[in-house]
């Protein structure tokens, strides 16, 4: 079984006043067969995360577990993982093959396991042709898929992805995106992947732990991580463009943003004090009736839709539109609206999700 179980995992550098704790007790549960994508700003601790997970980051606090043992004082080679780093980590002077065989063959393993595994691995990443080149001869994702190659040849009870996308192109990352999909299905072996890019996050991940300053912002599945963010913080890094978010007061059931009134669909969770509005460009609509006035002062053509940016009440919005749309001209005030099924509501004093 290869589960992962983090338990108020902790990792500070340095000592006393000046030292940091770049992983502040994380909790988390990946199991058997699962792929869990950890997504996160620059910063916020997540590759550092999976190298504690790796065994190449000393723990300060806390415990982790794979396959339900305990792996806090154990060599990475104990842990029985495979990882995938960003810059491919190939040997130049070495073949595709001997590259992917390499790990093997320092475990001594017999040489007939050594070629079966190789070609199997071979045959799943379509490199059956390549097996003779170096990697000097390779393109970006050929390298990556030898990358992956070698660690598929383990036969890990873990996969460890350290955002091994980044070097590709788009188009190339797409493709590749798609690959790790496949081989996931096939081996159904327990992947955690780090990742900056959201995109990548959304569609690779069958849950999502999405990391803020060494926290847990949220965990969950990529539709209820985007369609219930847990805080303001998730609401602005997931979704492109981010949710629209807009501070207000509500008084006497009307929601004041500026010193004027917002009108609403529908009542605000409470009654009194702060709270903060969001909704998804997406979920704006124009209507001749709406109850919003939204000034138009940028509109970006992105082919099958237009994102049309502007003010509503001062604050920065966005909605949108289909890309058929006769696009509208900076300056021209828009009615606009939106169900209340599609409006969220924050706590701007803690970011925490009120509804």
């Amino acid at each position: 079984m290869g589960s992962i179980a983090l338990r108020r995992v902790e990792k500070t550098y340095g000592h006393g006043p000046k030292a940091f704790k770049a992983i502040q007790g994380v909790d988390a549960e990946i199991t058997d067969g699962e792929f869990v994508v950890i997504v996160g700003p620059s910063g916020c601790g997540k590759s550092t995360l999976l190298r504690m997970v790796a065994g190449l980051e000393v723990i300060t606090g806390g415990e982790i577990a794979i396959a339900d043992r305990v792996v806090n004082r154990l060599e990475p080679a104990e842990r029985d993982i495979a990882m995938v780093f960003q810059n491919y980590a190939l040997y130049p002077h070495m073949s595709v093959y001997d590259n992917m065989a390499y790990g093997l063959r320092n475990a001594r393993v017999p040489k007939d396991e050594i070629e079966r595994r190789v070609k199997k691995a071979a045959g799943i990443l379509e490199l059956g042709t390549l097996l003779e080149r170096k990697p000097r001869e390779l393109s970006g994702g050929q390298r990556q898929r030898v990358a992956m190659g070698r660690a598929i040849v383990r036969q890990p009870q873990v996969f460890l992805f350290d955002e091994p996308l980044s070097n590709l192109d788009a188009k190339l990352r797409a493709q590749t995106r798609l690959e790790i999909q496949k081989l996931h299905r096939e081996l159904g072996i327990t992947s955690l992947f780090v990742t900056h890019d959201q995109v990548e996050a959304m569609t690779l991940a069958q849950r999502m732990i999405v990391m803020n300053a060494g926290r847990i912002e949220q965990i969950g599945t990529p539709e209820e991580v985007y369609g219930r963010p847990a805080t303001t913080f998730v609401a602005g890094f997931i979704g492109s463009p981010p949710m629209n978010l807009i501070k207000g007061t509500v008084s006497e059931a009307v929601f004041v943003v500026g010193g004027a009134p917002l009108a609403l669909p529908g009542p605000a969770p409470r009654q009194g004090g702060e709270l903060m509005l969001g909704v998804r460009p997406e979920h704006v609509q124009m209507d001749p009736a709406g109850p919003w006035a939204l000034t138009v002062e940028v509109v970006e053509m992105l082919g099958a839709e237009r994102l049309v940016h502007g003010r509503l009440r001062q604050e920065g919005f966005t909605l949108r539109i289909d890309g058929t749309l006769a696009p509208p001209a900076p300056g021209q005030v828009l009615r606009v609206g939106a169900s209340p099924q599609r409006l969220h509501w924050f706590d701007p004093a803690t970011g925490a999700r009120v509804a």
